[in-house]
């Protein structure tokens, strides 16, 4: 079955459009007639495009180029350079120019284009400007006023030597002026896409360019919208300009009183924890595209809409998560590469040979303009005594280009703003940029440069009546008893040795791209309408009222990435220069001590907080077994496993802060090779003198401490079985050093490699024990 459109041209031959076909039976002898229909046609080339990019990224991929350059490169390859897809489609629906055959395909990419700026204005936070000092204020006021002043003071320079054939004298000036406008200003989409793959969005180096890149792009896009309002002004006529700068006012008001306050309502008719209604998703889904309608009817651009409903739309749950979850995938994996690469088909390499005289001022320009922004992003930068290196990545990233510009070329080339050989010039610079930006990044800033300097930061290091400073992650509701059993542990009768705890409350980040660190003791508790986070507030307060000081707690919030939660943990660990952060497992048990489940993103966080931590870390495996409240046992039993090595004498450190708690009691196992013999070692020598401290009666009346002899890796396994049935909470070394028994049997059977051979023996499910296991880390030395 098909549909019909009939339409007519000035001599009155009628032409039919037609929809879809009956297949390629309907003309066996010229099958290709199916593309004479629009659906069939467009079908072909969405196949082609995405064929071409996935062809392209098999092999880009293996040398570390992203999806956005595989997409363009696709569309390069689809365009006149080879395919020439676009030319090839024009003539094969209609002789009308107002329906050729890639008028289907430009809806359908301009559609994705329109999903894909309302999900990220969604996604933003409206509180990334103001979360990070005056600093990022600064560097976006900068990086686009000086550039656009000075760019447009050349704009006239050489206006007479124009070329007519070129361009007008008229248009060529516009085109200088959106060459100046596009270079000065920053998207933010951009500056997130490069943030998320470098994977530092959360890092300081992240969020300040973030911060600097929303200021800019809001005078970037004021001016573009006065710029299009001015042209109207003048190229069409003055009550048309004034009618749509009336409309767009009205605009503006229907969605900040109208749209906004609904948008609120929804979230409040919406029950904590419960998905929104889908009639709400389809009622914002139809706003959406009435918006783009409503600007585009009134000269302004179609996103214009889109993007303003998204930012008034709350981020994350219920409402914002929900669009995301409905829309994301859909945008990013299939909208998305079409919209790029249809784009990018407009690129004619040819045009730039051929018209390189004309456009070489533009590209002057270009060059001039980025000069400038880069001098304007790094005086600030080293003002305020950042790194050098670190000034000149931030001015980097908030100079480049990526796909979001490329849909503002295209918008600018359809009304004649630009020529074809700008436009296609701009097309492979923002190729470049996706392709180089990264690696240049990636060589001035070292995430952890931050840590040079921290590597003392252990309990082994502390003295004896310091302060014990412990942050303690929470993921989930069954964290919170876990983490407050385990942090008593260090109590003691009057306080005579303080403990300072960091609570960080980390969830995942939903329906929103920035991530945010609260902290609740400034009183931001209107920034999270969450009844759990509370609950996980006054559950650690009223821990701290009971047993430590009222102001040894400080407790956070962290909506975050999964993949970048590490950040957060590592940087409030700086913050508040902790020497041992403690963090769930992800394997947790009933209170029976039953295997439940196994968390594998909470499991690829603690990998690469072991990797990264500024401190000691300590994993905590809980069966729940010193937890309970047994009216029979007055003290719980705490076991510490010492072999040898710095992360078996950090775990021995801990345990030593336990021993002054009258409710535990704590005993220390060594396990000695029966082959083993002195050393000058440096480790075998600080292993001696940590023995040698804890045989000695008078400093270690409160704590039990026995040698037993094993020959290898099997006779360790037996041991530590058999001591598990014994003990509430063992305290292990993720490593052992020089002094470790031969584990190469075990190491082949390891279910949980982070957390070492005995913590994985400790951890194991068919362990019949109920023991609780931490499996301490010292610093990970750079």
């Amino acid at each position: 079955m098909f549909m019909n459109t009939t339409t007519y041209i000035e001599d009155c031959r009628p032409l039919l459009f037609n929809i879809s076909s009956n297949g390629i039976w309907e003309n066996l002898k010229s099958p290709d007639v199916i593309f004479g229909y629009s659906l069939p046609l467009m079908e072909i080339q969405i196949l082609l495009i995405f064929t071409s990019v996935v062809m392209t990224h098999m092999f880009l991929r293996c040398i570390g180029i992203s999806h956005i350059a595989s997409y363009m490169i696709a569309g390069l390859i689809m365009g006149p350079q080879l395919f020439d897809l676009r030319e090839k489609s024009t003539w094969k629906l209609s002789l009308d120019p107002i329906m050729n055959g890639n008028g289907p395909l430009r809806s359908f990419s301009a559609c994705g284009f329109m999903m894909f700026t309302f999900l990220m204005s969604l996604r933003t936070s409206r509180r990334v400007v103001f979360n990070n000092g005056p600093l990022p204020v600064v560097i976006g006021i900068l990086t686009f006023i000086v550039p656009l002043v000075v760019g447009l003071c050349f704009r006239n320079v050489l206006a007479d030597n124009i070329n007519p054939h070129y361009m007008p004298p008229k248009k060529a000036l516009a085109e200088r002026t959106v060459i100046i406008a596009t270079q000065s200003s920053i998207l933010l989409p951009t500056i997130t896409y490069f943030l998320s793959e470098l994977n530092i969005l959360n890092s300081e180096f992240g969020r300040l360019a973030l911060s600097a890149s929303v200021i800019n792009d809001i005078l970037g896009v004021s001016f573009i919208v006065l710029a299009y309002s001015l042209g109207t002004y003048k190229n069409m006529s003055h009550s048309t300009a004034y009618i749509d700068l009336i409309a767009v006012i009205i605009f503006f008001l229907l969605v900040f009183f109208v749209v906004k306050p609904a948008a609120e309502w929804i979230v409040q008719q919406t029950p904590e924890n419960k998905p929104v209604a889908n009639i709400y998703v389809h009622a914002v889904t139809l706003t959406v595209l009435g918006s783009a309608v409503y600007t585009t009817v009134f000269h302004m651009k179609y996103v214009l809409g889109p993007v303003m409903i998204g930012l008034v739309i709350p981020e994350g749950p219920p409402l914002g998560s929900a669009l995301e979850a409905k829309y994301e995938k859909l945008t990013l994996n299939v909208f998305l590469p079409i919209s790029i690469a249809f784009s990018t088909m407009r690129c004619d390499i040819t045009r730039i040979v051929y018209e390189l005289d004309d456009i070489l001022y533009n590209i002057f320009l270009m060059v001039l303009t980025i000069a400038l922004k880069l001098v304007a992003g790094i005086a600030p930068c080293l003002y305020c005594k950042l790194p050098l290196k670190e000034s000149i990545a931030v001015s980097i990233l908030l100079s480049c280009k990526s796909f979001p510009e490329i849909f503002f070329y295209e918008s600018t080339l359809d009304d004649k703003y630009i020529s074809q050989a700008t436009y296609s010039f701009l097309i492979l610079y923002t190729l470049l940029n996706s392709g180089i930006v990264p690696v240049v990044i990636r060589s001035l800033y070292d995430p952890k440069r931050k840590y040079i300097g921290y590597q003392k930061r252990n309990i082994f290091s502390l003295k004896p009546n310091s302060d014990l400073r412990i942050l303690t992650c929470v993921h989930k509701p069954g964290n919170i008893s876990r983490a407050i059993s385990f942090i008593q542990l260090f109590s003691s009768p009057n306080q005579e040795f303080p403990i300072i705890v960091t609570v960080l409350h980390l969830v995942k980040l939903v329906g929103q791209i920035v991530p945010i660190l609260i902290s609740h003791d400034k009183k931001s508790k209107q920034l999270i309408n969450n009844s759990y986070i509370h609950t996980v507030n006054l559950a650690f307060s009223k821990l701290m009222q009971e047993s430590f000081d009222s102001e040894s707690v400080a407790m956070f919030t962290a909506l975050s990435h999964e993949n970048l939660m590490h950040e957060d943990i590592c940087m409030l660990a700086l913050d508040q220069t902790t020497s041992m952060i403690v963090v769930p497992s992800g394997r947790t048990w009933t209170i029976h001590g039953e295997f439940m489940s196994d968390d594998v993103a909470i499991r690829r966080l603690n990998r690469s907080l072991l990797e990264r931590s500024p401190c000691s870390i300590g994993i905590l495996v809980d069966r729940g077994q010193f937890m309970r409240k047994d009216k029979r046992k007055d003290y719980i039993n705490v076991c510490a496993i010492f072999i040898g090595g710095k992360d078996d004498r950090e775990a021995l450190s801990l345990v030593n802060r336990m021993k002054h708690n009258p409710k535990v009691q704590v005993a220390v196992i060594r396990l000695m090779s029966n082959q083993e013999t002195e050393s000058t070692n440096w480790d075998y020598i600080l292993d001696h003198e940590v023995i040698k401290e804890l045989k000695e009666p008078e400093s270690n009346k409160n704590i039990s401490y026995t040698e037993r002899i094993v020959t290898g890796g099997p006779e360790v396994a037996t041991m530590v079985r058999l001591l598990s049935e014994e003990y509430d909470l063992m305290v292990v070394g993720r490593n052992h050093g020089m002094s470790s028994p031969d584990f190469s049997g075990l190491l082949e059977w390891m279910e949980l490699p982070e957390l070492g051979v005995i913590g994985d023996l400790l951890a194991v499910r068919d362990l019949r024990s109920s023991v609780s296991v931490l499996i301490v880390q010292q610093r990970h030395q750079a």
